[in-house]
């Protein structure tokens, strides 16, 4: 915001109210007044308005059956209520088993989630402020080092757009990494996907690059990490995002 001079050009001063508008103003108070009054001694010289009875005839209910349900079509919860791992992108032909074990039986606990932040304690409170309910994750190989990792995170939402922050803050983070690009995940709204070309050093480990994207529709915040030792191109982690969408 721009600063204000001290030599600013002072306001207008207020403009009074002229005598003409003040008799005019007291005039019409008093006729207010005065039509009050006469209105008052009209009706009490006239009988009592009997009122009309309390009970009113009763209402014909309609018959026949009620509505049908949406389809889950119509009904986006239809689908999300259900067993939230059916939503996930199923594992390709040639995909074999990851070399790590993600979450139990396809389901991650509020625990297990958090694990996946850099400081899990204060990001076991953060989930339980915003209603975290539960999240499905899957995860493959395929060849000997190229790895997809997917999560579909739900929130309660019963008081805030939870899957709408979240991924805001996938968002913020993303872009925090030096040396990556970035891309709109087509009829997502704000969706992104992001390849990292920096890779992840460690001694004594191969580099390891990776790609992400990030999205949210409903309740549900989508995830979708992939990790290769080799640069990961833009083409393998906009065709994941959309697939995964697909299922939402």
């Amino acid at each position: 915001m721009p600063e204000v001079s001290e030599t600013a050009v002072p306001e207008p001063p207020v403009r009074r109210r002229g005598r003409t508008a003040l008799l005019i103003a007291g005039a019409a108070a008093l006729g207010l007044v005065a039509g009050t009054c006469a209105g008052y001694l009209v009706q009490a010289d006239r009988e009592p308005t009997k009122l009309p009875p309390l009970s009113q005839p009763a209402l014909a209910q309609a018959k026949g059956k009620g509505p049908e349900p949406l389809s889950a079509a119509q009904d986006h919860k239809v689908v999300t209520d259900g067993d939230l791992r059916k939503l996930l992108l199923k594992r390709p032909g040639n995909a074999r088993k990851a070399l790590y074990t993600v979450g139990n039986d396809g389901w991650m606990s509020l625990a297990d989630y958090a694990d996946t932040f850099k400081k899990p304690q204060n990001a076991f409170g953060n989930l339980i402020g915003e209603e975290f309910r539960r999240a499905a994750v899957t995860n493959w190989r395929e060849g000997s080092t190229y790895n997809v990792e997917i999560r579909l995170v739900q929130y309660r939402q019963e008081e805030k757009l939870a899957a709408h922050d979240a991924a805001d803050d996938a968002y913020y983070w993303a872009e925090q990494q030096d040396g990556s690009d970035s891309w709109p995940i087509p009829g997502t709204g704000d969706g992104m996907a992001y390849v990292h070309h920096k890779p992840d050093r460690a001694a004594g480990y191969v580099d390891v690059y990776e790609a992400e994207a990030h999205a949210w529709r409903g309740d549900i915040a989508m995830e979708v990490w992939v990790f290769d030792t080799k640069p990961i191109p833009k083409k393998k982690i906009m065709d994941l995002a959309k697939r995964q969408l697909e299922r939402l």
